[in-house]
């Protein structure tokens, strides 16, 4: 596990119907900000998945974890968070098609100026296997 101990700890979970990611203040649980594909906005994409047919196994893809990374992104800089790390040994275990779906929302944060410590071993990994 890297050392997160002092900065904020961006955390992922991932099922078929959604994709929430939330960072989380060092040394604690307590979440600061967070993002899902099940807000508001997401709706209208999510039920129309729900009526395809035949049906999707996975109600999000790698535009909506796009998406839900750019709000996280926002919400930090809105509270003066610049800087997180996420657990690369955690992210590594992801199987690889769920970490190519991730990557989006490491690249939206970085877009909206928020730097995040690992993921560049992180996505070096994912091309490597690809």
């Amino acid at each position: 596990m890297s050392a997160t101990h002092s900065q904020h700890v961006l955390r992922l979970v991932l099922s078929c119907r959604s994709i929430k990611a939330h960072v989380t203040q060092p040394g604690t649980s307590y979440i600061v900000a967070m993002a899902s594909s099940t807000e508001q906005e997401f709706l209208i994409q999510y039920r129309s998945k729900l009526d395809q047919f035949p049906r999707s196994r996975r109600f999000w893809d790698s535009k909506v974890a796009s998406k839900v990374g750019e709000k996280l992104g926002f919400r930090l800089k809105e509270i003066g968070i610049s800087n997180i790390a996420i657990d690369v040994d955690e992210e590594i275990s992801r199987p690889i098609d769920r970490r190519r779906l991730v990557l989006p929302v490491f690249d939206s944060l970085r877009r909206v100026g928020v730097e995040i410590d690992g993921a560049e071993r992180l996505s070096q990994i994912g091309q490597n296997q690809g």
